[in-house]
């Protein structure tokens, strides 16, 4: 099994996409990418931008041959959008890509209006190839009964998934945030060897002590018997996230690490340090209207994105 992360938090955008490649199949999950669209009253600082353009390149050259592909639910940062801003990946792109591939889908139970919108919406265009896949299995691959996005079911549900191949199961578990025990418990019966999975948000400021500490001691049950946990995600739009996590890490005797880490790549934690880019490098006033108009490319900045 060859596992690669295509993009989130510690590799500089939001999402939490992966490509995932057994004997038989090429299974790319949740071909998303987003930037907060304002942070801090910032947009997308163009370093930012131009690490996203890199990351949508990626997605969509494994799309190219993929299998398979997974939606977990449909936010911005998980799946090609029909309503697509600047900085996400839209639909129009990656839709002849999508023509021959089984694409895996979370149903429409349990997710806003808006998600059903856009789930519609990618039905439409792949008609037939688009399989509403919570509760499924298909050879390698398993998918979950809907679970809690976060901590409640009342906000949102998502969907995970596994993948098996010979001794080896990835668990790609989505925004599960680490806030709920119905997805831990889920994740622990299908005996994974790999975990991928969004950690907690620790930069809302509602978040509570009682929730980060329940997210520590799940993480640190999950370590326990699990070899290898990755974490990112939510977890990584904060510094505090980062060092969150290198404390957990300490805590454990298994692998628990980021995705960058993982990838043996630099931590680019873009989202977490955008306002320090605005200082570092300067933004013409102008830049981000010419951007989506296409008069303005990411060029300049594409040597600080490195």
């Amino acid at each position: 099994m060859k596992i690669t992360i295509l993009g989130t938090e510690s590799l500089g955008v939001r999402g939490l996409s992966c490509v995932v490649e057994t004997k038989a199949r090429k299974i790319v999950i949740d071909p998303g990418v987003a930037l907060g669209y304002r942070r801090h009253g910032l947009l997308p600082h163009p370093v930012q931008v131009a690490v996203s353009e890199k990351v949508k390149d990626a997605i969509q050259k494994s799309l190219t041959d993929a299998t398979d592909v997974v939606i977990s639910h449909y936010h911005g940062d998980h799946c090609p959008l029909v309503d697509a801003n600047p900085y996400q990946l839209s639909i129009d792109t990656v839709s002849p890509l999508l023509a021959h591939t089984r694409l895996w889908s979370k149903g429409l139970y349990g997710i806003q209006p808006h998600q059903v919108y856009r789930a519609r919406a990618l039905a439409r265009q792949l008609g037939e190839s688009f399989i509403e896949a919570e509760g499924v299995t298909d050879g390698s691959l398993s998918f979950s009964f809907p679970v809690p996005h976060g901590e409640s079911r009342r906000r949102s549900l998502v969907m995970m998934t596994r993948i098996a191949d010979d001794s080896e199961v990835f668990v790609h578990a989505s925004d599960i945030q680490m806030l709920n025990d119905e997805a831990i418990d889920i994740i622990l019966e299908w005996k994974p060897t790999i975990v991928f999975a969004a950690g907690p948000p620790l930069y809302l400021p509602q978040l509570t002590r009682w929730q980060r500490d329940g997210a520590l001691l799940r993480v640190l049950h999950l370590a326990e018997r699990i070899p290898a946990v990755i974490l990112d995600h939510h977890l990584m739009r904060s510094l505090e996230g980062e060092q969150w996590l290198d404390h957990l890490a300490f805590l454990t005797e298994n692998r628990v690490t980021c995705a960058a880490d993982f990838m043996e790549q630099p931590r680019r934690l873009l989202e977490a340090t955008r306002v320090s880019w605005y200082y570092k490098v300067l933004v013409p006033k102008d830049w981000h209207r010419a951007y989506g108009a296409g008069e303005a490319s990411t060029e300049p900045y594409r040597k600080s994105s490195l």
